[in-house]
């Protein structure tokens, strides 16, 4: 039962590293800060749970639209990143995750408040992936090939010009950069990225209800960005990690853990604004020059 519980932990963990990853592509690359995360990874799931229930289509056939759509979807979503900044951007995305979350709990379709249930689970060459080692080994996969996209994109040039348009709009434009189009590009990249978590989710839980995808959700996955360290590729990985192993680990605090989880952002948020292994924060700094120590020992030792 602990190993199940301890496998399921990881599942999970590897899911959200993919969501931190995939939402570092617009907050931390492009600049763009979004509360509305969690609908991306709910048009996911629920295009796979859909699609697979409704008209039998073979998980992969519907893993492959889940992320398709949601980055059609996320493209378009987008476009008001186009007429507002900062602020107003954050709100803007805070209704989208609202009026996702409330079609999916309104519209019949959807199995509106009651959600869908009895999902398939994901079936490749005669091996069921129901769980246990086999799943944690499906979204570890997923996460990373999530990790080579954003490693990818910082290597280009459309990642130079995310970077570009995050310090400041008005020289992008004038060094040629296109802001409006860069911008719909990390909407739908990041989105797409988002909606395939959301596949693998529902396939994984058997059934998705709107509440899973609250506002709430969304506040969690920008957390974890922040938390590890924005616009790196060590900081989602790491503020994944943490901050959802924290709070299983707190669970013998029940009534306390959640405030202990406060707490230790407000702190982040005083002491290490870049996140705990930002490029400027003070540990990171820190362990690069540990580590260029010890090289040097080492290097010396040798000769």
């Amino acid at each position: 039962m602990a190993s199940g519980y301890f496998l399921t932990i990881l599942t999970f963990t590897a899911m959200y590293i993919s969501l931190a990853l995939s939402l570092n592509i617009l907050t931390g690359y492009a600049g763009q800060v979004s509360l509305g995360h969690a609908a991306f990874l709910g048009i996911g799931a629920y295009t796979s749970a859909v699609l697979t229930l409704r008209y039998e289509v073979p998980f992969w056939l519907a893993f492959l639209a889940a992320i398709v759509l949601t980055g059609l979807i996320g493209t378009i979503l987008g476009l008001p990143s186009l007429r507002v900044r900062h602020d107003f951007l954050v709100l803007a995305t805070m209704g989208i995750n609202f009026v996702v979350v409330s079609v999916f709990k309104y519209v019949d379709f959807f199995g509106g408040a009651m959600g869908l249930v009895n999902i398939p689970a994901p079936s490749l060459f005669g091996i069921t992936f129901r769980g246990g080692v086999p799943y944690l080994l499906l979204t570890t996969a997923y996460a990373l090939f999530t990790l080579w996209i954003c490693w990818y994109l910082s290597k280009t040039w459309s990642g130079l010009a995310f970077q570009t348009i995050r310090n400041d709009e008005e020289a992008a434009a004038s060094l040629g950069v296109n802001p409006a189009r860069y911008k719909i590009y990390a909407f739908g990249i990041s989105a797409a990225l988002a909606g395939g978590v959301g596949s693998l989710y529902a396939h994984f839980l058997g059934s998705v209800f709107p509440d899973n995808f609250v506002f709430v959700e969304s506040i969690g996955m920008l957390s974890m960005v922040i938390f590890g360290g924005i616009g790196t590729l060590r900081g989602p990985i790491v503020g994944a990690i943490l901050l959802r192993l924290i709070p299983e680990l707190l669970r013998f605090i029940q009534d306390y853990r959640f405030t202990f989880y406060g707490a230790l952002l407000v702190l982040m948020m005083l002491f290490q604004p870049m996140g705990l292994l930002g490029n400027d924060s003070w540990l990171w700094q820190h362990l690069t020059r540990w580590f260029r120590s010890s090289a040097r020992s080492a290097k010396e030792d040798v000769r």
